[in-house]
């Protein structure tokens, strides 16, 4: 936890120029206005909708997915995260709704959004339920699995050129944008990084405008202003046959669209800051219920519904810049869009070749912010089997392979996307590794001073029963003991009350203890952990002294803060303690 990235130039809470961030902004916009405009385009064309209601789609989607960016970069109350979290259409519903507005038609599509909104709602306030199932493994495998689910798209646009176009302008430009961005973000420096991906699709752009490939017909046929000429498609409020039918479709892509967003929640997080920091859950709650939120507009509008998207923590690899600046000044640039037809065409406009070599480059960084995010999860033999036959089988299902005939039907097609297939597998692999589990023994007190007795009564009987000698035990009594008081420590003055909940499970080589009490919002243990080691004020060291304890007996600690509640997970080895153990 003490390491630091001395490639990071802004990290979150840092400003920027105004440029540097309308610049980067920019980049950022350009892949999710592309990529919103592609999903909702082949969602109404696939289920024969009208080009009205395609318009009238398009702008909404545009014109949310912005609103929703900078929600998600400012983090106004329980909404945000205070991190460079782009939004858009979402592709894990594609399948689903070319099925509903097919069937039943725009309203029905729109309540049906609307209704998975409220489900991403639950999942927000709730997240802390969910933390043995929406863990970094799962999180880290839905990362890697992104470039298999968008690489096959992103391929196919190498060739997509004008007809009659030389076939080594494609070649030259592709390369060319690859060289200019990798070659300036391994070797620049200073302001030169920042710019590497704008100037490696300028110039690409430029190599393929020499062969005739960058069409400027449609920028310049564009309006400068325009609404769409589409009236709004209303909500089919029946609730009948047809809508209980397509429920769970939408369900189950709004579970795997919120899987999405806590992981790309993580990962924006562990690139966001020069030293590394705990996973502020808070923040992650913010992410997914802007996503609810943003899902809650789609179905109000009549459109597609939205998810993050991951590009922001590539970028901010890339370029070595996460402020929140670039979040905003990314999302008012994608809400202006949806009203400025001639800038949408411009974007649009970008060469498939280089459209196509600048997601390689995104998607590569992308891939491994996901790979680190697991192998720092502490993983081990049952992990790495969750994240290879996830990986593995979604890959699979990406490409047709896995018995291609029954899958493309099963659930609406909604297997057909491998991110899609990979994060289901990962999740049922890690309810059943859940369930398999030894059942933790459990405990209920007070959350105060007067329930250390019974909590060291607790830890000495759990002790007793798994055949510990009494080293082993002394560990777990001063490992509770200290937890108890570092959590007091953080309690809110004008809380009364409170509950303590301890469960304890017996694993591998040690015991496993999770302390769950509802305490003050504050700087994270694990952080505070970290810190440690440095020079601390005269007067703070005994306030640390249960904290420096905690980590002395402790093979490791786990510190996961949500709204109201506190989870501290702490594994002890059975091994000799090291004398002075207090209490």
């Amino acid at each position: 936890m003490n390491t630091r990235d001395p490639g990071l130039r802004y990290q979150a809470d840092e400003s920027l120029p105004v440029t540097t961030a309308l610049g980067l902004g920019l980049q950022l916009t350009a892949l999710s206005v592309s990529a919103t405009i592609l999903i909702t385009t082949i969602v109404v064309r696939a289920a024969g909708g009208s080009e009205a209601y395609l318009s009238w789609a398009v702008v909404a989607a545009v014109a949310v997915g912005g609103a929703a960016t900078m929600l998600q970069s400012l983090r106004l109350g329980r909404f945000g995260m205070g991190h460079v979290l782009m939004m858009g259409s979402s592709s894990a519903f594609i399948a689903v709704c070319i099925r509903a507005l097919a069937e039943s038609g725009p309203g029905m599509l729109a309540t049906l959004v609307l209704v998975s909104a409220l489900f991403q709602f639950l999942i927000s306030e709730r997240l802390a339920l969910f933390r043995r199932i929406f863990t970094p493994t799962v999180s880290g495998t839905v990362l890697m699995l992104i470039p298999v689910s968008v690489m096959p798209a992103a391929f196919s646009l190498l060739t997509d050129v004008p007809e009659g176009s030389p076939a080594v302008g494609a070649q030259l430009s592709a390369l060319v944008t690859v060289l200019v961005m990798c070659g300036l973000s391994l070797k620049g420096s200073g302001e030169l990084r920042l710019w590497a991906p704008v100037l490696g699709v300028v110039i690409g752009s430029a190599v393929a405008a020499f062969y005739g490939i960058y069409d400027m017909s449609r920028v310049l046929e564009a309006p400068w202003i325009g609404l769409p000429q589409s009236r709004w498609p209303g909500l089919d409020l029946g609730f009948g046959p047809e809508f209980w039918a397509l429920l769970p479709g939408f369900l189950l892509a709004a579970m795997i669209g919120s899987v999405r967003t806590i992981s790309s929640a993580v990962a924006i997080q562990s690139v966001s800051w020069r030293r590394a920091r705990a996973v502020d859950f808070r923040a992650v709650q913010g992410a997914v219920a802007t996503d609810g939120l943003s899902n809650l507009l789609s179905g109000l509008a009549g459109t597609m519904p939205n998810t993050s998207y991951s590009t922001g923590a590539s970028l901010a690899r890339l370029t070595g810049v996460a402020s929140r600046n670039v979040g905003i000044a990314a999302g008012a640039l994608f809400l202006a869009m949806a009203f400025f037809p001639k800038a949408l065409a411009l974007v649009l406009g970008i060469p498939g070749p280089v459209f196509a070599a600048y997601l390689v480059v995104m998607m590569a960084i992308l891939f491994m912010v996901g790979a680190q995010m697991v192998i720092q999860d502490q993983i081990n033999y049952r992990k790495g089997l969750i994240v290879g036959v996830s990986f593995l089988a979604g890959t699979g299902f990406q490409g047709g392979a896995i018995f291609r005939e029954f899958f493309s039907v099963f659930a609406g097609g909604l297997f057909n996307n491998g991110m899609t297939a990979g994060g289901f597998i990962a999740i049922v692999m890690t309810l059943f590794l859940e369930f398999t589990e030894r059942r933790p023994r459990r405990f209920e007190a007070a959350f105060d001073l007067s329930s250390l007795k019974q909590l060291r009564e607790f830890l000495g009987k759990f002790a007793s029963d798994h055949g510990w000698d009494d080293a082993m035990a002394s560990r777990l009594d001063a490992v509770g003991e200290e937890a108890l008081l570092t959590l007091l420590e953080r309690k809110d003055d004008d809380r009364e009350g409170g509950r303590l909940l301890v469960s304890a499970r017996r694993e591998d080589n040690g015991a496993v203890l999770e302390f769950i009490a509802a305490t003050a919002e504050g700087e994270n243990l694990q952080d505070r952990i970290a810190l440690l080691g440095e020079p601390t004020e005269e007067e703070l060291i005994e306030q640390e002294a249960s904290l420096r304890l905690l980590r002395h007996f402790a093979d490791s600690i786990r510190h996961q803060q949500y709204r109201g509640v506190d989870i501290l997970s702490v594994r002890v080895k059975d091994q000799k303690p090291v004398p002075g153990i207090r209490g």
